[in-house]
């Protein structure tokens, strides 16, 4: 295995673990009642909450999720 071929492996390695964590976070908020759905739609990652559909980037998208997940824990 080249170089080249070990670096797109260790990139593809990383965006899975990337897509679990969301989907994780996701499923979370689902089962807090904080969002009503979640998933990829169009090349963005799609969150459904409070009767909109709000498209972000993967990245943008697990920030949004964890930071309501904190909110509501840090309340209760």
């Amino acid at each position: 295995m080249n170089e080249d071929e070990l670096r797109q492996r260790l990139n593809l390695e990383m965006e899975t673990m990337s897509v679990n964590k969301l989907t994780e976070l996701g499923n979370l908020a689902v089962s807090m009642g904080l969002i009503a759905g979640h998933g990829f739609h169009g090349g963005k990652y799609e969150i459904l909450r409070q009767g909109e559909a709000i498209l972000l980037a993967v990245n943008e998208a697990e920030t949004y999720l964890e930071q309501i997940i904190k909110t509501v824990t840090e309340e209760a």
